[in-house]
């Protein structure tokens, strides 16, 4: 099954068509905190080692402020409680932040949720062992509005092959990926991390290639918090960038510990997330998390390149990267 190309009503499938802010009885920590003394920022997130700075739920004290983390089962439907403002902030795959952005939707990328992370992973033992054998192949993405279907066509183009034609490219959630490649539907997946390592550990794929060694330190996913947030709280904001940039430290720092803390949000066994964080070290990183112009630009572009987008989202107005800088400059 080869991959359509991306129509007006896809991008509406996954942001809708509103973008404007909503009213108080949709509890915004702007409308919140008038009756009460500390707001609540709900934390979107996926069960990914990407998101795993949400474990700064459990390692800081918030003083101005309550964390309740919120963990989704699909990126369309983070998209649409990002949205619907039924969360104030979420680790969202940059494209859909872009398309949210672009939908009109009242957010801002303030921070990186982690560099690298992810991997191309192909049947163990089978007879896939470089990327040119993965012509005829039909390959797994979480989604077309992810960093994944980025990378997996710059990987196919760096061997000449092209999607649709040479590779066919399915949509198919993270948790099925595994069992799929076990089963030969698939011959495999390009995802974040953990679901290569899941495969790893089973002994049902190998990685054929990781995300760093295809485009260093790349972004991927990043923290969004919507503009009425900021603008009524912006030292919440700060707080909540403060604490997850030493998230970040920690898990660089002290990677056994960060993987028993993260059975609690991402429901994965510690080894797995263990092997993620050392198999090699720098499979997904932490310690650099923040946003540069750069990073957002070459994936507009990309973007574009593959027909994932339409139009350009003007990114100065979308990156408040301030909130990252004063957390470094600590």
């Amino acid at each position: 099954m080869s991959m359509r190309p991306i129509t007006r009503r896809d991008l509406l499938k996954l942001v809708g068509t509103g973008g404007a802010a909503v009213a108080c009885g949709a509890l915004v920590p702007a409308c919140r905190s008038q009756s009460s003394s500390k707001p609540t920022v709900r934390l979107g997130y996926l069960p990914l080692t990407d998101h795993l700075t949400v474990i700064a739920g459990a390692r800081t004290s918030f003083r101005t402020f309550t964390l309740e983390p919120v963990k989704f089962a699909s990126w369309p439907e983070l998209a649409e409680a990002v949205k619907g403002g039924r969360v104030e902030a979420a680790f969202a795959l940059t494209p859909i932040g872009l398309t949210l952005r672009a939908k009109g939707v009242p957010v801002k990328l303030v921070l990186l949720g982690h560099r690298n992370g992810s991997a191309l992973t192909v049947k163990a033992g089978g007879a896939v062992s470089s990327i040119a054998d993965l012509k005829g192949k039909t390959i797994a993405i979480p989604s077309r509005f992810s960093t994944h279907h980025i990378l997996l066509r710059r990987i196919l183009a760096g061997e000449g092959l092209e999607a649709g034609r040479d590779v066919q490219i399915v949509e198919m959630p993270p948790p099925e990926m595994v069992q799929a490649l076990a089963t030969d539907r698939i011959g495999g997946f390009i995802v974040a991390e953990p679901f290569g390592a899941q495969a790893e550990l089973q002994n049902v794929g190998k990685v054929l290639t990781l995300s760093k060694d295809v485009w260093p330190n790349h972004v991927c996913c990043a923290l969004l918090v919507r503009e009425d947030l900021i603008a009524a709280h912006a030292q919440v904001v700060q707080e909540l960038v403060d604490g997850l940039v030493a998230a970040g430290r920690f898990v660089g720092e002290h990677r056994d510990e960060a993987a028993e803390l993260s059975t609690r949000y991402l429901g994965q066994k510690p080894e797995i997330i263990r092997h993620v964080l050392t198999h090699p070290h720098d499979r997904v990183t932490y310690d650099n998390l923040l946003p540069e112009l750069n990073d957002l630009e070459v994936t507009q572009a990309d973007m574009l390149r593959f027909d994932i987008a339409t139009s350009r989202v003007e990114l100065g107005a979308f990156l408040d990267d301030r909130f990252a800088r004063h957390a470094y400059a600590r």
